[in-house]
């Protein structure tokens, strides 16, 4: 990023208070000549907003950044995720060295990390990016059927809540929340953990980048609901199943990292998402307290 930018587009959480944050965007902003944008968010209009823009700064958290990277994909443009008060897996920078961090920006001192993504096609309508995940959970009454299978090949078919098919940046999310196992980034293997499922022998699926993964759900009585990233993005209704299969995108995005920025295992630890068992921790005690003065 050594080229100079003209042009900053901003895409800010629609619920905090953030008036220090914006308050150092805007300061920066008029030091520099730099003119501000207001995207709309994911979506045809944020996309053809974002394309004009040279960076595109997310405001707020992990759920903001990855707003702004479904704007910014299209047209390759690079975000700047700032953690305001939010755990901050995909934030660059806090509010409290946003300054700092704009100043590096401008002057080229950044690294640009490529982020992969799953490809979804099938009953999403139009294909579709997942930076994190794609779940498809029961929707009301009754469970759903998932069948899951890699290369046309049967692995497993159980009923229960549903399904989240996720990638190495997502597997600390809605994955690890279920259960499912932790991969490291860099990789672009994909892991498919089932929700609640109701009996047999359900383990977590980790496949290799290139292989077809389908997965069709059986809505069940009650209906089923799609959702990428977050984001609702269709309702499956009873008795036709949806099918889906998901590809591997190596680049589909970019964000902005400081090349200091933490190692991926210590912002885990940090922000509590992996935490030492309380038998480790009690020892930790004992032994800071038989060496205090």
């Amino acid at each position: 990023m050594a080229d100079p930018f003209d042009r900053v587009g901003l895409v800010v959480h629609p619920s905090r208070v953030l008036r220090r944050a914006l308050a150092t965007i805007d300061a920066w902003a008029e030091r520099t000549g730099t003119e501000l944008v207001r995207l709309g968010g994911p979506g045809p209009d944020g996309a053809e907003q974002a394309a004009s823009c040279d960076l595109v700064v997310a405001v707020g958290g992990d759920g903001t950044t990855l707003a702004a990277l479904h704007a910014a994909a299209p047209a390759r443009r690079p975000v700047l995720g700032v953690a305001c008060g939010s755990l901050g897996a995909l934030t660059a920078v806090t509010a409290d060295d946003l300054d700092a961090a704009l100043e590096r920006v401008a002057a080229g001192d950044v690294a640009l990390r490529a982020l992969p993504a799953l490809r979804v096609t099938g009953a999403v309508g139009e294909p579709q990016t997942a930076f994190n995940d794609l779940v498809l959970v029961r929707r009301g009454a009754g469970q759903v059927i998932v069948h899951v299978a890699v290369e046309g090949e049967r692995v497993v078919r159980f009923a229960g809540d549903g399904v989240v098919v996720a990638t190495a940046l997502g597997s600390t999310g809605y994955t690890l929340a279920v259960g499912g196992p932790v991969l490291e980034p860099g990789g672009d293997d994909v892991v498919t953990t089932p929700l609640a499922p109701h009996g047999g022998c359900c383990p977590s699926v980790v496949t290799r980048a290139g292989r077809t993964l389908t997965v069709t759900l059986e809505p069940g009585y009650g209906g089923a609901r799609v959702e990428i990233d977050g984001r609702p993005q269709a309702t499956l209704e009873p008795p036709e199943p949806g099918i889906f299969e998901t590809a591997h995108e190596p680049e589909a995005g970019l964000l902005v990292a400081l090349e200091d920025g933490e190692p991926f295992w210590a912002g885990l630890r940090r922000r509590r998402i992996v935490i030492d068992s309380p038998r480790i921790l009690a020892r930790d005690d004992r032994e800071a307290a038989a060496i205090s003065p």
